[in-house]
């Protein structure tokens, strides 16, 4: 059990794992937890920190920490399940997280405003809105209805030819107000046409490598 912990912290903190060296706020880790459950899942190795040394924790004061992050400071509420390793004489808390079918979760900060988070690399961005909406249409029974105007097909043109685009730019070329071009990429995402294209400072959108323009227009549109 050394031995698969100590992989684990070889490892680094990355896309599916953060370290925690301690938990003196449970609205923190509410972040982290948020930020797995609405991405890929993932695991916190609390008791070890940033660089890799193990500090240990306090197990069962801990994992009420985490049950409160969890329970009271995220909403919906996330499952977990958790597994102790003792390494070197000390005590590493495993929080698993797995991918939520309840997604979009939130994260309550010290304010009482609730924030939505995702997993990008080893760090917990916040949501923007079309992610948000993404993920309430992605568990909605109701299906996308969608025009096929021109547009929608001025967007999937401009991508045809370039590798990205921001909300701002599409609106500007296609001459749409800013809510509108925001609408139409939303439904896109939803159906997966699009991907994230997440920068330093925001979100843009290309076209998923999986997507088949021809093949997708013969299907919903052909007369």
């Amino acid at each position: 059990m050394n031995n698969y912990i100590t992989k684990l912290i070889q490892q680094g903190e990355h896309q599916t794992q953060d370290f925690k060296y301690c938990i003196s706020d449970s609205r923190k880790i509410a972040r982290s937890l948020v930020a797995f459950a609405n991405t890929d899942g993932g695991r916190l190795l609390i008791g070890v920190k940033d660089n890799g040394r193990i500090a240990g924790v306090r197990s069962e004061e801990e994992y009420y920490m985490v049950e409160s992050a969890a329970k009271m400071y995220s909403k919906p509420p996330i499952d977990f399940t958790t597994k102790q390793h003792h390494v070197e004489g000390k005590t590493v808390l495993e929080v698993i997280v797995e991918p939520s079918p309840e997604k979009p979760h939130f994260a309550r900060d010290d304010d009482g405003k609730w924030w939505a988070y995702f997993r990008k690399d080893d760090e917990n961005r916040l949501a923007n809105k079309i992610m948000i909406e993404v993920w309430k249409r992605q568990k909605s029974p109701d299906g996308i209805l969608i025009n096929y105007s021109e547009d929608e097909k001025i967007l999937l043109d401009y991508l045809a030819t370039n590798e990205k685009i921001s909300v701002s730019k599409y609106s500007r070329i296609a001459h749409l107000t800013y809510k509108k071009a925001e609408e139409i990429i939303i439904n896109f995402r939803t159906l997966n046409i699009l991907k994230d294209c997440v920068g330093d400072t925001r979100i843009d959108y290309a076209i998923n490598e999986e997507f088949d323009r021809e093949e997708w227009e013969n299907k919903n549109f052909k007369k």
